[in-house]
């Protein structure tokens, strides 16, 4: 009888347990689309910067995928240049979250905001110096699969870090999932 007894607990602490893991299963991947952002409290002194579509035939790190040949001064011809994506071997410290994607090319100190989600806001990747720099964002509001650049001049002796957010422009409040970079020397030189 006593067995009997102790094999009927074990069998209810396994199925309590199963129960509490299903309840507390793993966080959502930054991939996954949030059932509601969550906002981020973002210093009242922070400075967003809108950025821009490159100039057609601009230097650009590699292409993304084939550009069609828009109509030269057009609104097309932008947004053909602002999907442009960054190389991975001219940018550094890339950092991606949730419909954002963002990295630093050091040749020109430029600031890339990829938009990856089509969600209704901005991709966003604020910019954090160690040596006491006001914090900036750079904003997308090209449309998503576009990138945006955000020309700054940082100390050449100082560290950069990312942070890549979703940007609510109707509201202008910043929303996670975020993700950070690690610390990028402006020099490009680890």
């Amino acid at each position: 009888m006593r067995g009997n007894w102790r094999s009927r607990l074990s069998v209810l602490a396994g199925a309590s347990a199963l129960a509490l893991s299903a309840v507390t299963g793993p966080p959502a991947l930054a991939d996954d689309a949030p059932v509601s952002p969550r906002e981020v409290r973002m210093p009242a002194d922070v400075r967003i910067v809108e950025g821009g579509a490159t100039e057609p035939g601009e230097n650009v790190p590699s292409p993304a995928g084939p550009v069609e040949t828009p109509v030269p001064g057009g609104h097309a011809e932008a947004v053909a240049a602002a999907k442009t994506a960054p190389s991975s071997s001219a940018c550094l410290g890339s950092t991606t979250a949730y419909g954002s994607s963002g990295c630093f090319q050091h040749n020109g100190d430029v600031i890339w905001a990829g938009d990856t989600k089509k969600d209704g806001m901005s991709a966003a990747i604020g910019v954090y110096t160690d040596y006491g720099r006001a914090e900036e964002v750079c904003v997308n509001r090209l449309g998503v699969n576009t990138w945006a650049t955000c020309d700054k001049d940082y100390r050449e002796g100082g560290d950069v870090r990312l942070r890549a957010l979703r940007y609510d422009g109707d509201t202008g409040k910043f929303y996670q999932p975020e993700s950070w970079s690690g610390w990028i020397p402006v020099d490009g030189k680890y």
